[in-house]
């Protein structure tokens, strides 16, 4: 990290838009803008000093006597800037050469582009957000469903940060206590401490079960579910995909096995985004190539997080209907009875009589869709109650050092049922305390502060 470069990038998606932002932070940011911007209808000099931060400025950008653009500039004194640096941005028109145009000029006067993620890491690094809160930025920027953005806001606002730097706190005062008593016995009273300190580190544990707990449903509300369709040939299940997405792009045709191999989309239903993989039918046949769809359509099923399993109401249940029944068995899955709109042929009681919830559907009226979603619902978000308020985990990070310092937590209340000293404990409540420091970044390696801000993308 060159925290003393000044860097430079386009903020937005590159292409031709409304407008284009290109940032500059860094010691030379003002000096940069001053030689290349122009104030107001008169063009006159632009002096940064005379103006208060966060304001915005209206005039040209030129290169040398020729005028580029023109622009409104934004200025951001430090320490009151998103880096803590000095910043300008550079809202210009959004053509795609005019915005390079002006990122060579910034760059021609010294300014290094910035790399992804760079303008988040300065932030992180001086202090102005934790590592907790920079991810959260990415997870508002990649967010699909209200619920989503909903968390990601909640962490940004730092509630993770505080939940976990409570912990810390806590743990630390501990170990203070104890190291202190260790050097000055006669001042420090350890004594029946053991009993004393499993009091304290009992909720500590709670408090990060439910953190860890809230990892599934953070996972569904950020990832999504991944989800397979899966039945025999000719149920409707490209049909069924077709009508999700609202647009033809699985082929339907009354020819069994057309789909052979696995067709992936996302689509967000209500507040849910299902990962979807249209499968293969699942049938005997002698096809080479249609073995191995339906290999893989099994794969699939074995690994996927919920299974929308279709049968056709208009043909009779077969031996192709009982395998497809034994391979869903016990697994998560939603069972649609399609094509309700015609005459109903299929013996509903076997179904019935195996204890198996359906809903009859039909992807040309759209019957059994509302149910469809409310069964969704009940699935998979029976548990959240107040995304906004709630702390969820969403990040497979996060959840790893949360469970991390659980067990070197337990192992501290194990320590203390075997009477075990004061300075061994000690080490077991230390690494907690680091392993929670890697959510907030504190007690974190450069090498992967690097690379989890390599997975921002350009300009954040």
């Amino acid at each position: 990290m060159h925290g003393d470069e000044t860097i430079t990038a386009i903020c937005t998606a590159f292409g031709n838009a409304g407008i284009h932002i290109i940032r500059i932070s860094g010691g030379e940011a003002f000096c940069v803008i001053e030689k290349i911007f122009k104030k107001g209808k008169s063009q006159k000099p632009f002096r940064v000093s005379e103006y208060d931060s966060h304001t915005i400025h209206y005039g040209y950008i030129f290169d040398k006597d020729k005028c580029i653009d023109e622009v409104m500039v934004s200025v951001y004194k430090a320490p009151n800037s998103y880096t803590k640096e000095d910043v300008i941005e550079i809202n210009c028109h959004g053509g795609s050469y005019v915005a390079k145009n002006i990122l060579m000029l910034i760059t021609g006067l010294g300014v290094r582009m910035a790399e992804p993620g760079e303008f988040s890491k300065r932030a992180f690094l001086n202090g102005r957000i934790d590592l907790s809160q920079a991810e959260a930025i990415m997870e508002i920027i990649k967010s699909q469903n209200d619920y989503a953005l909903k968390s990601s806001v909640n962490h940004l606002r730092g509630n993770i940060k505080k939940n976990i730097e409570k912990i810390r706190e806590d743990i630390l005062n501990e170990v203070a206590y104890m190291e202190a008593a260790l050097d000055d016995p006669e001042h420090y009273e350890l004594n029946n401490y053991g009993s004393i300190l499993r009091e304290k580190i009992l909720p500590c544990i709670d408090n990060l079960e439910m953190l860890k707990k809230s990892y599934r449903e953070g996972r569904i509300i950020s990832e999504g579910v991944n989800t397979v369709i899966a039945g025999k040939p000719n149920v409707g299940k490209s049909s069924f995909l077709n009508y999700l997405l609202k647009e033809n792009k699985a082929i339907v045709t009354d020819i069994p096995g057309t789909t052979r191999d696995i067709i992936e989309y996302s689509i967000n239903i209500g507040n849910i985004c299902l990962n979807l993989t249209d499968t293969a039918g699942i049938h005997k046949t002698e096809d080479y190539i249609e073995k191995i769809g339906i290999e893989k359509t099994l794969e699939s099923i074995n690994a996927a997080q919920l299974i929308i399993c279709i049968f056709d109401m208009s043909r009779e249940f077969d031996e192709e209907d009982e395998y497809v029944l034994s391979q869903i068995e016990g697994k998560n899955c939603i069972v649609l009875l399609n094509k309700s709109d015609l005459e109903c042929k299929l013996d509903i009681d076997k179904l019935k009589s195996r204890k198996i919830k359906y809903i009859v559907f039909s992807t040309q009226t759209g019957e059994g869709f509302d149910l469809f979603v409310k069964e969704l619902e009940n699935m998979f978000y029976s548990d959240i109650i107040d995304v906004e308020n709630e702390i969820f985990i969403t990040n497979a990070r996060h959840a790893e050092a949360i469970n991390n310092a659980i067990q070197s937590l337990k192992l501290v209340i194990n320590s203390i049922s075997e009477e075990m000293p004061e300075d061994i404990i000690t080490i077991d409540m230390m690494d907690a305390y680091n392993f929670l420091g890697e959510i907030t970044g504190d007690t974190i390696g450069e090498q992967l502060i690097d690379k989890i801000f390599a997975e921002f993308c350009m300009g954040k």
